[in-house]
């Protein structure tokens, strides 16, 4: 089932209405207790998230998150070597430039003070 699906019967059910033929449910049903209700609330709540969480990792770049391979460290530092930019490097390796700054620092080739972005794990 796709989420956005799911959500959209979590949402009528929620509302008091039957997701299918769209009449309002019976009084006194399960699904009118509190804790299936917030239950209910929960679920939608995580589905949205998920979906927000789809949504920002669609615009990263595609190696977000990928170990770095030897060959890709040496092609970097040719690629240093050669006055590359950083951006133009980032976007051919598919990467954020935080990573590419990362990856240059750890290989000694900047140092922290040279990094651009925030170093998030450093002082």
């Amino acid at each position: 089932m796709q989420e956005q699906k799911a959500r959209q019967i979590l949402q009528s059910l929620i509302q008091g209405i039957d997701p299918f033929n769209g009449e309002e449910l019976a009084s006194g049903t399960v699904l009118q207790q509190p804790d299936v209700m917030r239950a209910m609330l929960a679920g939608v709540a995580a589905l949205e998230e998920g979906a927000a969480r789809s949504a920002r990792r669609a615009q990263m770049p595609e190696n977000v998150g990928r170990p770095w391979r030897q060959e890709e460290e040496f092609e970097l530092i040719t690629e240093v070597q050669a006055q590359q930019t950083l951006q133009d490097i980032a976007a051919k390796h598919g990467r954020t430039l935080r990573a590419i700054e990362a990856r240059l620092e750890k290989l000694g080739l900047i140092s922290g003070g040279e990094r651009v972005t925030r170093n998030r794990f450093g002082k």
